[in-house]
């Protein structure tokens, strides 16, 4: 089969700040693998969790040259030999997610069968969630206000963490709150609290419409999660501490009650799938989550929407230039469409001279 890749820039509507930094552009990879004149898509993602793990965009161009001569003699039916290859060679996650991504697309329009017909799902889903990010309360209450006229704003993803402190992050909060008082809600602190103060917010937090907590504490204080989860109130979420099935029956022992998958970080659909059914058989729930995905990426995880119970796929709904549709936001709900494969059309217009990186 033969593989190629173009890096694509897209640019956030509203920068997202969390507790690491902010992210307003991202280059991305779309990368397109070709045999018996059928053509796959998928695409990587760079990320960053901190404390030195990071998927930069340079680095995924500088893997995926390097995997094209390991490819060549494959065809994309051998989804499992392919990722054995990809993980001997050490490869990064999110170009093994681009390439597992783009076989499935392959293998749907070979069918002619949409993913999630093949998988053996439905294309019923959850309400998506979607982000307001670390800021003051009055742009808080305007990317409040977009959300609102794009999906309702029936579920919130609510960003803190902020380096000013609680009180910053319970204003924000508070004035998210007071203008959508029947919405749910859910918290990321991207690992920006201590453990006394995540205790804390759990208590706060408790009094409004809130779900869950995810990934209060940085992945270094993953040892306290037990004591957090005893004290706190509410559900505690891993995000961060979660790359792979591998880590899920340790955080079931130290006591979370869900995990975040995310695609560049599971390292290939086969692999979300392996992470969901792990985590269900330990009794943990699921939420699918994104970085700065276009709708390549989010429209891939729709597919397996049926099987997670939070859905935070919202990052392309935030592009002003994505240059990929897929999966349809209807009435709040992510879905995917009944084309073959993932379903995705192009359009050239959208696209913007490639530059930029992610930077926090």
């Amino acid at each position: 089969m033969k593989l190629t890749a173009e890096p694509f820039t897209v640019q956030k509507r509203f920068p997202l700040t969390i507790s690491r930094g902010t992210t307003s552009t991202t280059t991305n990879l779309w990368v397109k693998i070709e045999a018996e004149g059928i053509e796959g898509w998928g695409e990587a993602v760079p990320f960053s969790i901190g404390g030195g793990v990071r998927q930069t965009t340079a680095d995924l161009q500088q893997q995926l040259q390097a995997v094209i001569p390991l490819l060549q003699e494959m065809t994309p039916l051998a989804r499992s030999r392919i990722q054995s290859q990809l993980k001997t060679a050490k490869i990064s996650s999110a170009i093994r997610s681009a390439i597992d991504v783009a076989c499935y697309d392959w293998l749907g329009k070979r069918t002619g069968l949409p993913v999630w017909q093949i998988l053996g799902l439905a294309p019923d889903s959850v309400p998506i969630s979607v982000t307001v990010g670390i800021s003051s309360p009055k742009d808080g209450k305007k990317r409040l206000e977009n959300w609102q006229s794009i999906t309702g704003g029936k579920r919130i993803k609510v960003k803190l963490g902020s380096p000013e402190g609680l009180d910053a992050d319970q204003r924000l909060f508070q004035t998210l709150y007071d203008n959508a008082p029947h919405a749910k809600f859910t918290i990321d602190a991207n690992g920006g609290w201590r453990l006394e103060q995540a205790i804390t917010m759990s208590y706060w937090l408790a009094n409004y419409n809130v779900d869950y907590i995810e990934q209060p504490l940085p992945v270094t204080a993953d040892e306290k999660l037990p004591l957090l989860a005893k004290e706190s109130p509410l559900p505690i979420f891993a995000d961060e501490s979660c790359f792979t099935s591998e880590d899920i029956p340790r955080l079931a022992e130290l006591k979370v009650q869900g995990i975040n998958i995310k695609l560049m970080k599971a390292g290939s659909l086969t692999e979300v799938l392996k992470m969901v059914y792990t985590a269900q058989a330990c009794g943990l729930q699921v939420m699918y989550g994104c970085y700065s995905d276009s709708a390549i990426a989010n429209t891939a995880m729709a597919h397996l929407g049926s099987l997670a119970d939070y859905l935070d796929l919202d990052s392309h709904l935030n592009l002003k230039d994505d240059p990929f549709e897929g999966a349809v936001l209807n009435n709040g709900y992510l879905q995917p469409n009944t084309s073959p494969g993932l379903g995705l059309t192009y359009h050239a217009a959208n696209t913007r001279p490639s530059s930029g990186d992610f930077t926090p």
